[in-house]
């Protein structure tokens, strides 16, 4: 893996072609390197949920850096700045799941990780609640549908709700890994910019569908 200075890990990452691939693999690397360290204080790597959290979390991590490059401001090293956010989306993953032998409630008190949405969903709600939630449901899949391509779509459907791996994605897609994050980093500023529109936050979407 090479070395790359902060300006390079950004002009890389804003690359549309080799470039942006192989930083995308060096990258995975070091996200995958440093998270059992990192989290081994809450949870065991022997854990046979262990690998599945670290896969999870790097596919998300990279989405996110992807989402974020303009916020970066260089007071770290960009790799610092990359394991702390996949710190913070391991945790909050964590938190989410409501896994019992992570007691992680200081942690995200000093951590200033904001607990997910659903933790503090109201469970009981009532016929207005349950039909203004219906409602919001309806518009999100048309607003899906009508602003995502086929190709965005397939996607978004295979990783975030058939839960398929990414590698078993991008074969049924017929595409490679670092193309299928490209397709859904494109998918999730298409979808953040027609929400905003509408005037819903992602924030409310997520809250929405974990309530089942």
């Amino acid at each position: 893996m090479s070395t790359r200075t902060n300006e390079t890990w950004l002009s890389d990452l804003r690359d549309n072609g080799l470039a942006r691939e192989l930083a995308l693999e060096d990258l995975r690397a070091v996200i995958q390197k440093g998270l059992p360290f990192a989290l081994s204080r809450w949870l065991s790597p022997d854990l046979p949920q262990f690998n599945a959290l670290v896969e999870e979390v790097t596919q998300e991590t990279l989405l996110r850096v992807l989402d974020q490059l303009d916020t970066f401001e260089g007071r770290s090293q960009f790799t610092t700045w990359v394991h702390k956010i996949a710190v913070r989306i391991a945790l909050t993953e964590l938190r989410r799941k409501r896994w019992r032998d992570s007691s992680l409630d200081e942690l995200t008190e000093n951590e200033d990780v904001p607990p997910p949405p659903g933790l503090l969903a109201d469970s009981q709600a009532g016929p207005e609640t349950s039909a203004e939630r219906a409602d919001t449901i309806e518009r999100v899949r048309r607003i899906i549908q009508e602003e995502l391509t086929e190709r965005q779509r397939q996607a978004l459907i295979l990783l975030g709700v058939q839960d398929m791996p990414m590698e078993d994605a991008a074969r049924k897609l017929k595409t490679n890994r670092n193309a299928l994050y490209k397709l859904l980093h494109d998918a999730r500023l298409r979808l953040r910019r027609r929400l905003s529109m509408e005037d819903i936050s992602p924030h409310e979407v997520l809250t929405l569908f974990e309530q089942k």
